[in-house]
């Protein structure tokens, strides 16, 4: 893919004119000689410029000057050092990512060197004014800070300005530092500017540490030869002191806290130098204790005291950790004991924190220190530092205590849900065979005879395949000891991986090992024949990585060789293109009868796939005459109509894709895509009819790119005959085009099928993109002529569809087409498809609504659409002014504006009439006409609109704030309905006097008065004129069976019609607020700004509206699309620059989980209904929080809902039951949020915990919300379910990995399997069971265990076997049947035997009156 370079900021100097008039003063003096003068003037001459691009090479001139200054013959007066100045004052002023200072510290670094101790002077009396000046804002200390670090990037004289100020500056970064912290803890809830100052403190902390480690030398000589209590150890103690707050206090981002724990073993070493003593401190801060760093200075100890509290944060010893291995040297001579027995001590600190880890985050940084651990590690074998030798080897060597623990992290995380944690186990488990290789001399000599090695590959091999680590961990293997040792242990391996591509989880990682496999295995065999054997070499390779290949691709289904193609083809063609010849003549010597097995592709699609994939990677081309010579043209004719969709998507792949976009397509090819299209634009499957457009796509790509290509030849050639020949393939390709235009719009036509019209609109909207439908255009290519009257007709009639994608590509496709053929311009048609707008806009027919808004859509590109919706409005009978274009020649923003404004208000202005008329009849609303219709059209309006750079700002607002109005409005009508207790059947059970009184007003309105049928017999409205004695709308009193008699048209309205209208006007009035507060600009107290058109207070009561929706709303269409517009508002607050915004959705949550917890009969919160839109409500609050932040409302929210969820000490009472069922409701929603991603992992166990608990509540609704909340538990721990097998290993995970990732559930589960199991009495005669027993077989039994366990266990497994083996007793058969799949992982690998012999010693040696058969057949199971 090709992505668009992102461009660099480019601003101007601009000084204030006091300085401004001082610099050109002082740089018109007179004196010097002409060198001097000449650069004074660039350098006037660039301070007067305001162009920055200008300015760059100016001062790219002065520093050419500035080299050419020669002792000799330049003086040194008062203008060389105005220009000077003047040089270092352009360069302080600017920022650091400006190329303009880029080039000023360019020229600054060219002066002669006779000049630069007074260049460092004018830079450092710069630098120096400016620390001395800074202001107290944020902005001031950032824009600082960048200088300083500008200076100390690769520019010599700005270090050398650094160290000249080392007084100032490292005072400075402390102030700044502190103040910082001290603002962070006042920005709670404000994510936005709390993100933005963890950005600054991060700048700071690396800041000071670049200051600190370019001056080691210069701060060892001041404290060595200064009083103690110098000004210098003071400012390293108070920035010590900064770095300890940001390492304990855990609301600080994880990038900020370990950068200070670098910035703190920095510190230290430059403090106490590069001695042995640095590696006995740090050892003592990460196990936290003072004893162990005595020799350092009590100062440095006292700034630390933080760091050796036994209460710090678990993260705090992961931080010094990460620091230590970075700051510190482990590569070179060898050192004290102290720096090894650092070395070791790191990665026992990091496994100690794998249970203790919750926050995947977190994870992730241990993964990554382990694995730069690792490469420490081996820079020290490398580089000698053990002493005495082979103290550090017997730690690092296969088979050690060391090795075991980090093996064992490295197959509890090689399956991890983050892609990171995956990755770098991966290189952990390479450096450690890396370090097991140059510890062992037998593994350096001769890796093939080590034990460990063959040891090792041996469980590797053993294990299962859907283990995605194993992929991986193979790989390490094969780049150390090469494919043939892993071929000779098991020469089946190519098949094998193979036989895996069909398998979409797993084909990445296989054929990531195929491709080191085969790699390797060519490397090998080319080294082993030498230049003579390479020939039979590459024959046995293709005999053991090309011929599985080929039977595969022969006989397998289909769907099992698609990812073959994806994945492990092009890698092999890359590899040896030579073997497509071999594919070639294999493919084409098998017998024509062996076709392969029913549903394979057979020699002919297996011969398509393998060609496609060599084209794709450039390995043949068209040019090569290979359609025609080895592959016979009426081959491809065949397979591009072939009866399996794959086959025939890889010949056309064959024809479309090419590795140069410029190639010319050929005239064959053209025919064959015209034998091809006509059979395949009606294709059913939703998968080939993508793929045929995207390679298609990439065709006409082709044909514009080698047109345009074969354009400037034309220009550029002199030889007559090869111009003939360009213009010859330039108009076939323009026949060719003008063929495919012509082909699709012909099947455009009325009646035609989804599947033709969704592929054919499809490809003329490429045609559109890539080339042009413009009639003047002078583009060869242009297609304009093409396009009838009758084309666009069709094409209109597409806008009609019942498909909401064809309306979509239909409307874009309209906006290509010419407008001669489209015909807006008249102003007849205009007004009709106008008109027709307006009344499908009212229909009944949801999708009528939708043709509307894409109509209205087409109109707001016409500059005639007021006068149209002015002629309209009269034949209403509107009052109805719409905007003028102050411009006869309006530019195309500025009518879209227009046009949008007028589109609005008119039908803002029909809506408010039909609202009025809704509040005095909602059933003639709900037959005739549907408020959701113009709701909609004025949503899909807004969306087009381009609110950056709104010209009619008044009439705008006023527009909102009529829009906002009336959406309440209409809410009020419809809210009864959807807020009753029963909106589907609307049976009025509301005890709220308001909600009663307005629901039984509509119920008078639509239900009949003296039947039983509401639901069985439709009301029919009476059409009379006014003025009879029932009003104009008023319903009959008795069911009308009949049509309507005498000439009106009657209307049928039922419940179901009433509910429609209501629940998608309510979704309507959401869309409208939540666009209306996500796109347009804000218009803040603080900010004055013209272009806001919506105020805080709007805001505010918009979202005051969502929460009643939201909590209030009983009918899940209601509620669940008021949440798509209450995430778009939430994504708003936290965006904007309100501080009083970014703080409502702190308040919101805070209020409504107080609300949940006092929950009782008398509150609105629905308990039934799954809570409704309660958890919706909370989902939006918290998604809205960054994710780069510290989450804290998402902790805070989880406390509150486990605490809540759990079961009350004192029992099931109404007080503790509805909260409880809140609680759990609200956690399913939470777990299932994808939004919320890897952040929500942390509370799962104590989800987990309340689900199972809640299964003991005698309440029948806490149980049931614990089932809900149970079985999403179980998606997020073990992933989403991919097969239809209930036991399949694709959704389970090791008891290691399970109990590590989630270290609370251990005693929890081992507790209540302890209870279950004790109800569990066969012997009794009678069913006991124990309400959590299922769901704790469940979990146990998802788990499986690993090879890799060895003969003990971290874990403790042990405990749990009694218990499952007790419950193998019961009488209930599926309990017997979910322990004895339970017992699996616990029973360790070496323990099988004796679990048997202790299982079958359990039975009864002969049948006895006690004897049980359950007993024994659970037994059996188990056995």
């Amino acid at each position: 893919m090709v992505t668009k370079k992102k461009t660099m900021k480019v601003e101007a100097v601009v000084l204030d004119k006091d300085r401004l008039d001082k610099l050109i003063v002082s740089l018109s003096v007179d004196g010097g000689d002409e060198w001097i003068r000449q650069l004074a003037q660039t350098l006037q001459d660039c301070l007067a410029l305001t162009d920055p691009m200008q300015q760059i090479q100016l001062v790219k001139k002065a520093g050419s000057q500035l080299e050419l200054l020669s002792e000799e013959e330049t003086s040194r007066g008062p203008l060389l050092q105005a220009c000077l100045h003047t040089m270092a004052l352009i360069y302080t002023s600017l920022l650091a990512k400006n190329p303009l200072r880029r080039a000023s510290a360019s020229a600054l670094s060219s002066v002669p060197d006779w000049l630069q101790e007074q260049t460092v002077s004018c830079l450092s009396a710069c630098l120096s004014d400016r620390l001395s000046t800074v202001g107290s804002d944020h902005t001031s200390y950032s824009h600082l800070i960048d200088s300083i670090t500008a200076c100390l990037d690769a520019f010599p004289l700005g270090e050398r300005c650094i160290h000249r100020l080392l007084a100032e500056v490292l005072p400075f970064l402390h102030k700044a530092l502190s103040e910082y912290l001290q603002l962070n803890s006042g920005l709670a809830g404000r994510h936005v500017v709390q993100a933005q100052l963890m950005h600054s403190c991060l700048a700071a902390v690396k800041a000071s540490m670049l200051v600190v480690q370019r001056s080691q030398e210069l701060i060892s000589a001041v404290l060595q030869a200064v009083h103690p209590h110098c000004t210098l150890q003071l400012t390293l103690s108070g920035l010590l002191d900064c770095y300890t707050h940001i390492l304990t206090d855990e609301d600080f981002l994880q990038s900020v806290q370990s950068t200070a724990g670098m910035a703190v073993v920095l510190l230290t070493r430059s403090v106490m130098g590069s001695g042995d003593g640095v590696a006995a401190v740090v050892a003592g801060l990460l196990q936290g204790s003072e004893q162990s760093g005595e020799c350092a200075p009590m100062w440095l100890r006292q700034s630390c005291t933080g760091l050796y509290d036994s209460g710090r944060p678990a993260g705090v010893s992961l931080y010094l950790c990460h620091g230590a291995l970075a700051m510190l040297n482990w590569r070179g001579a060898t050192q004290g004991p102290q720096r090894e027995q650092l070395l070791l001590l790191v990665p026992h600190t990091l496994l100690a924190l794998d249970t203790s880890v919750k926050e995947s985050s977190t994870a992730m940084v241990v993964a990554r220190v382990l694995t730069l651990w690792s490469g420490a590690a081996l820079d020290s074998l490398q580089g000698g530092l053990s002493s005495p030798p082979g103290l550090l080897q017997d730690s690092l060597r296969g088979g050690s205590e060391l090795q075991g623990q980090l093996l064992e992290h490295v197959y509890t995380h090689w399956e991890h849900p983050l892609d990171g944690v995956r990755h770098q186990t991966r290189a952990l488990f390479k450096n450690l065979l890396l370090l097991h290789q140059h510890s062992s001399p037998l593994a350096f000599s001769d890796p093939y005879r080590d034990p460990y090695f063959t040891q090792l590959t041996h469980n590797l091999l053993g294990l299962e395949w859907h283990q995605r680590g194993k992929y991986g961990s193979l790989a390490c293997l094969v780049e150390l000891l090469g494919a043939g040792y892993l071929l000779a242990l098991d020469p089946q391996l190519p098949s094998r991986l193979l036989g895996l591509m069909g398998d979409q989880t797993l084909a990445p990682y296989a054929s990531d090992l195929l491709e080191r496999l085969f790699v390797s295995h060519k490397a090998q065999l080319v080294e082993e024949g030498g230049t003579g054997g390479t020939e039979a070499g590459m024959e046995r390779w293709h005999q053991t990585w090309v011929t599985p290949l080929l039977q595969v691709l022969c006989r397998a289904r289909l769907d099992q060789t698609t990812y073959i193609l994806d994945y492990f083809l092009p890698k092999l063609l890359r590899c040896s293109p030579s073997s497509l010849a071999h594919m070639v003549q294999a493919l084409q010597d098998t017998p024509p009868c062996s076709s392969g097995p029913p549903g394979s592709r057979g020699a002919l699609g297996a011969l398509m796939t393998c060609l496609r994939a060599a084209r794709s990677q450039g390995v043949v081309q068209s040019e090569e005459g290979l359609w025609g010579g080895l592959v016979p043209l009426f081959l491809l004719r065949q397979a591009l109509v072939h009866k399996h969709d794959q086959v025939r998507m890889d010949a056309l792949g064959l024809l479309c894709e090419s590795h140069r976009r410029t190639e010319v397509l050929t005239s064959q090819e053209m025919e064959l895509l015209q034998h091809f299209l006509p059979s395949s634009l009606n294709s059913q499957s939703p998968g080939v009819r993508q793929l045929t457009v995207s390679l298609l796509k990439k065709l006409l790509c082709r044909v514009k790119d080698s047109g345009q290509s074969l354009q400037r030849r034309l220009v550029q050639e002199r030889g007559q005959g090869q111009k003939d020949r360009d213009r010859h393939i330039l108009d076939t390709y323009k026949e060719f085009l003008c063929w495919l235009c012509e082909s699709l719009f012909g099947v455009l036509l009325p009646g035609a099928s989804f599947s033709t019209c969704l592929t054919a609109l499809h490809l003329l909207c490429q045609l559109a993109h890539l080339f042009t439908f413009n009639t003047g255009s002078d583009d060869v290519f242009a297609l304009g002529e093409m396009v009838t009257p009758a084309h666009a007709q069709n094409v209109l009639y597409c806008i009609a569809s019942n498909f909401l994608e064809v309306k979509q590509l239909a409307s874009a496709l309209l906006r290509q087409l010419p407008p001669s053929a489209v015909g807006l311009q008249e102003p007849g048609r205009m007004l009709s498809l106008l008109q027709a707008a307006l009344d499908l806009s009212t229909s009944t027919k949801p999708f009528d609504s939708v043709t509307a808004a894409h109509l209205f859509n087409l109109f707001l590109h016409q500059p005639a659409l007021p006068q149209a919706l002015l002629l309209c409005a009269q034949e209403q009978g509107l009052s109805f002014q719409p905007p003028a274009l102050t411009q006869p020649q309006a530019f195309e923003a500025l009518t879209l504006e227009t046009n949008t404004l007028a589109v609005v208000q008119f039908l803002l202005l029909c809506l408010k009439a039909e609202v009025v008329k809704a509040e005095s009849s909602l059933l003639l609303a709900a037959a005739s006409y549907p408020l959701y219709g113009r709701a909609h059209c004025i949503t899909a309006a807004l969306q087009q609109l381009n609110t950056g750079c709104l010209t009619l700002t008044g009439q705008w607002r006023s527009v909102v704030s009529e829009l906002i109005t009336v959406s309440y409005r209409m809410s009020d009508v419809v809210s009864p309905v959807v807020q009753s207790s029963s909106p589907e059947g609307l049976i009025p059970m509301d005890t709220d006097s308001e909600t009663s009184a307005g629901l039984q007003r509509i119920l008078q309105e639509i239900q009949p008065r003296d039947t039983n049928d509401f639901f069985t017999s439709a009301r029919e409205l009476d059409t009379e004129p006014p003025g009879q004695e029932n009003g104009p709308a008023a319903p009959t009193d008795r069911p009308q069976h009949d049509s309507t008699g005498g000439s009106g048209e009657g209307y049928r309205v039922t419940a179901q019609m009433v509910l429609v209208c209501c629940w998608r006007s309510m979704k309507e009035v959401s869309m409208v607020l939540g666009q209306v507060c996500q796109s347009l600009p804000l218009r803040t107290s603080s900010k004055h700004s013209d272009q806001g058109l919506i105020t805080e207070e709007q805001v505010e009561g918009v979202g005051m509206y969502f929460r009643q929706q939201l909590l209030q709303s009983r009918h899940r269409g209601a509620f669940e699309l008021a949440y798509v517009g209450f995430v778009r508002l939430t994504d708003m607050l936290c965006r904007s620059g309100s501080r009083t915004l970014q703080q409502l959705p702190g308040r919101w949550l805070t209020e409504v989980l107080q609300e949940v917890k006092s929950s009782d009969p008398s509150s609105k919160l629905c308990a039934t209904r799954r809570s409704a839109g309660i958890p919706f409500y909370i989902q939006a609050l918290l998604s809205s929080e960054p994710k780069s932040s510290s989450c804290s409302l998402l902790k805070m929210t989880m406390r509150e809902l486990t605490a809540l969820a759990m079961p009350s000490p004192d029992g099931a009472t109404d007080q503790t039951t509805v909260p409880q069922v809140h609680a759990l409701n609200i956690l399913r929603a939470l777990y299932r949020d994808t939004r919320l991603g890897e952040n929500i992992i942390p509370f799962v166990s104590e989800g987990m915990q309340a689900a199972v608990l809640g299964f003991t509540s005698p309440v029948w609704a806490v149980r049931n919300s614990s089932t809900l909340l149970f079985s999403t538990l179980i998606t997020r721990i073990f992933g989403v379910k991919k097969g239809k097998d209930e036991h399949s290993k694709e959704n389970r995970m090791t008891g290691r990995e399970f109990f590590t990732r989630f270290p609370a559930l251990y005693p929890f589960l081992l507790s209540q399997l302890e209870g279950a199991a004790a109800s569990v009495d066969s012997d009794s005669g009678q069913v006991i069971l124990h309400p959590s027993l299922f769901l704790l077989l469940l979990v146990l039994g998802r788990l499986f265990p690993s090879p890799m366990d060895g003969s003990s266990s971290p874990l403790g497994l042990a405990p749990f076997m009694p218990f499952i083996i007790r419950c193998g007793r019961s009488a209930v058969y599926r309990t017997r049947e979910m322990a004895a799949r339970a017992l699996v992982p616990f029973v360790m690998v070496t323990q099988v035997p004796s679990t048997i012999q202790t299982l079958l010693e359990d039975l009864p040696l002969e049948p006895g009156p006690r004897t049980q058969q359950n007993h024994i057949h659970g037994t059996l199971l188990q056995v």
